[in-house]
């Protein structure tokens, strides 16, 4: 959530951001119109309390000429006086919930360095790595590899469940169990995230403070109960929340966080895209980085955190590149981001498979997460940053698909041997 002191200051700078990512200016007129409001109640009630002040004075002097009657008249217009400063009191204290109940909704401010648009098609490819691998065969999609190899079921999946859910089977969970382990001991052993597990279920004050609620309510599984509770959406949620409502010392940052977790999402704007097999599911595994950084620093820590990520795909040897989103095609409580795109060969295209970005402030300042310089300063808010470290359904199509034989088995890459206890996936 923006500041709100920040947004009254800089109103054209907020407005010029928000058509930049094509987000309507409306509540900003909204915004303005309840900050007059509220400056007019603070100023009346100024001059209404200065106008009492004066009075009490007066009657003080009355009653010491004995002038009673007076006095007594003066002391029911003070009454009403004290009537109507509450009126604007509660006035200017309902304007300012009403604005921050705006801002709320309002999305983040990008960073200078983001290219403007308002869609995809004005992202901007920052770097490539490897090269796509080139086969002497029609390669298949993850999905008839999988299904072939006895490792993937999604008939099974959707009769137990419904569509957009998968069943993987022997050397299939493997790899999935596998890339997990591989993915955590890189993070925390070379780049030194402590692991955490955190609970699946969160409450709505967490989604609030990343910002899922209350916009994006619709794509996640709220629990049935009287508790309010939803299924997580990835780990970015219950993580970052940790420290919330908490004040850290600055020598505590960056903090630097790893979790698997099982994500959850309806994909309820996502109708009729990509159904096929596993690329958007309704649950999935993932393993997510999230930083917790002086403000100062939250750039440079961006840069590391997607080199963390990119790692992992250099150690499979995956060819993928990285883009920077445009301010249309980020998250609204973003400020910056970089997609990682894996190669898949049935697609002839790169898929994203991590989002890598810095929220700066307005996570924290949802979440109440700040941090105390030395010498007892005031307190600041910490900036927030996440990213996958990767998705693994994702990386599991991927090694499927980059690393097919011409007879249908996979290859298992060389830095996950170790973990597979396999070199290759064979048909069962």
């Amino acid at each position: 959530m923006l500041d709100l002191n920040y947004v009254r200051a800089n109103l054209e700078r907020v407005r010029a951001a928000l058509e930049a990512r094509g987000f309507p200016t409306a509540a900003l007129e909204d915004f303005a119109a309840l900050d007059a409001e509220r400056r007019r109640a603070i100023a009346e009630s100024d001059a209404l309390n200065a106008r009492r002040n004066a009075s009490s004075r007066e009657i003080g002097a009355l009653m010491k000429e004995g002038k009673k009657d007076e006095a007594e008249s003066r002391r029911r217009e003070v009454g009403e006086l004290k009537e109507r400063v509450a009126e604007l009191e509660r006035a200017r204290d309902d304007a300012e919930r009403r604005m921050q109940e705006l801002l709320a909704t309002v999305p983040n401010v990008p960073h200078e360095s983001v290219p403007v648009g308002r869609d995809e098609a004005a992202n901007v490819e920052a770097r490539r790595w490897g090269e796509a691998p080139r086969f002497d065969f029609e390669p298949q999609d993850h999905v008839d590899l999988g299904t072939r190899l006895g490792i993937l079921d999604l008939e099974r999946a959707a009769k137990i469940a419904s569509a957009r859910f998968a069943i993987l089977r022997g050397a299939g969970a493997r790899l999935e169990r596998a890339l997990i382990n591989f993915m955590l001991d890189v993070h925390t052993r070379e780049h030194g995230y402590e692991e955490t597990l955190p609970p699946f279920i969160v409450n709505a004050n967490a989604l609030f403070g990343t910002g899922q609620l209350p916009k994006f309510e619709a794509d996640l599984f709220k629990l049935t109960d009287e508790r309010g509770l939803y299924l997580i959406p990835t780990a970015e949620v219950p993580v970052t929340n940790i420290r919330r409502e908490e004040i850290l010392d600055a020598s505590e940052l960056p903090l630097k966080s790893v979790a698997y977790t099982p994500c959850f999402r309806s994909e309820a704007g996502s109708y009729g895209r990509d159904t096929r097999g596993v690329i958007r599911q309704h649950q999935f595994d993932k393993v997510e980085l999230v930083k917790l950084s002086l403000p100062e620093n939250s750039y440079e820590e961006l840069e590391g955190l997607t080199r963390d990520a990119e790692r992992i795909l250099q150690k499979l040897g995956l060819h993928y590149r990285v883009v920077t989103l445009s301010t249309g095609d980020m998250s609204g409580a973003s400020a910056k981001t970089y997609d990682l795109e894996v190669w898949l060969p049935s697609q002839n295209a790169f898929r994203e498979i991590s989002s890598c970005s810095n929220f700066e402030s307005y996570q924290a300042r949802r979440a109440q997460i700040r941090f105390r310089r030395a010498g007892g300063a005031k307190p600041e808010y910490v900036h927030t940053l996440n990213g996958s470290g990767l998705a693994v359904g994702r990386t599991w199509l991927a090694i499927l698909e980059n690393y097919q034989q011409p007879d249908g088995s996979v290859l298992i890459p060389e830095a996950l041997r170790p973990y597979m206890g396999a070199e290759k996936i064979e048909a069962q």
